[in-house]
């Protein structure tokens, strides 16, 4: 059932209010890891958010103290008074408060073993290669940068620096969404053939996001790589191997004055399927659904923080409320490392996603079917 809070459709809403519910996977996790009996780490790892803006505030810091295998022992931010209210609240010391412009002293810190950078997206790159160059392994929120050579010269940083990384994918550890992972390994209804999907809400007033400079994009880098990520889901994970695109018209040129409002894209798969993609910054849309032979599956709510609902041929899909999904990436990022483990989200799949996106904006411009860059 969907939260009495969640936004109407085509009602003006702020992208907080839209994405503001809490989810449910990382608890399920946790709790399906304590009543195994697995064994909690002796000591957690230290996680230090660069930026502590809405996501920071609203969804990660309240996450980190749900987690079982890191906490927040540091923040990094451009407001000092801001971090000392952190530091307070979450009760780490002042002297594990850094700038923009300081955060090589993370080097010297053996409390932070993780940096997870959440400034807006054409920072991403920077902060990513200064946590790595101090040593800490890396979250990136989505999308991983702006562009895909900014993508690949982080990479090569992550791998020079040999740390573990990871995107802010936290839609892989809600069980809505692993339902889907499952019936994708199983092949228990054959291969998806036909899938769709749509997330989009009512910008109000200019942010950050409708500014390329910052963004990068529009709705297509902020919501519309929830509906792409998806698609390759239950594709098996594999990436699509052309797409073709059309940007939709503008109806606030003054909001949305170098980034698209709302696009349309179709990606081709190396089976034969296809995924119908859609976002916008104009309407409020929130689903998608996937069909094949001897099944389909389809989320009515499908990328929010929770109120996800969905069923599939067999019937609903019903799964414990009240968890949260950034809690569960946070925690099995942890475990990666002390496992020695890949993230199954790693810096590779923020690659790919970039590649898939810098596609779709060539097709939306050339009105041409494009190769997806291997």
């Amino acid at each position: 059932m969907n939260s009495p809070h969640a936004p109407r459709p085509g009602l003006p809403v702020s992208r907080r209010q839209f994405l503001g519910h809490l989810s449910l996977g990382a608890a399920l996790l946790a709790t399906g890891r304590r009543a195994l009996g697995e064994e909690m780490p002796a000591k957690k790892l230290g996680v230090a958010l660069v930026g502590l803006g809405s996501y920071a505030t609203g969804q990660l810091g309240p996450a980190l103290k749900k987690t079982k295998y890191c906490r927040l022992a540091g923040v990094v931010t451009g407001s000092p008074e801001k971090g000392r209210k952190w530091a307070r609240n979450f009760g780490f010391p002042e002297t594990s408060i850094y700038g923009y412009d300081t955060m090589a002293r993370l080097a010297d810190n053996p409390d932070i073993d993780i940096v997870y950078v959440v400034t807006p997206n054409s920072l991403h790159a920077e902060h990513c290669i200064a946590a790595a160059r101090a040593g800490k392994h890396v979250i990136s929120e989505k999308p991983f940068t702006t562009t895909v050579a900014e993508a690949e010269r982080v990479l090569a940083v992550f791998r020079e620096m040999k740390i573990r990384h990871s995107i802010g994918y936290r839609l892989h550890f809600d069980p809505y969404h692993q339902e889907l992972i499952r019936l994708v390994r199983t092949n228990e209804f054959g291969p998806f053939m036909k899938t769709k999907g749509d997330f989009g809400f009512t910008m109000n007033g200019r942010p950050w996001r409708a500014i390329r400079q910052f963004a990068g994009g529009g709705p297509l880098m902020d919501v519309g790589i929830y509906v792409i990520q998806e698609g390759c889901m239950a594709a098996g994970d594999v990436p699509p191997v052309a797409v073709t695109a059309k940007e939709g018209p503008k109806t606030r040129p003054d909001i949305f004055q170098d980034v698209e409002e709302d696009i349309s894209w179709t990606m081709e798969f190396p089976n034969g399927s296809t995924c119908d993609g859609h976002c916008s910054y104009q309407h409020g849309g929130n689903w998608f659904r996937a069909d094949a032979a001897k099944g389909w599956y389809e989320l009515t709510t499908a990328y929010t923080y929770n109120g996800l609902a969905g069923s599939t041929s067999q019937g609903p899909l019903h799964f414990p409320g009240g968890f949260s999904q950034q809690a569960a990436q946070m925690d099995d990022f942890a475990r990666a490392i002390l496992d020695h483990r890949p993230s199954p989200v790693p810096g590779e799949m923020g690659l790919r996603d970039m590649k898939i996106i810098a596609a779709i904006y060539e097709a939306a411009a050339t009105g041409k079917r494009v190769t997806v860059a291997a």
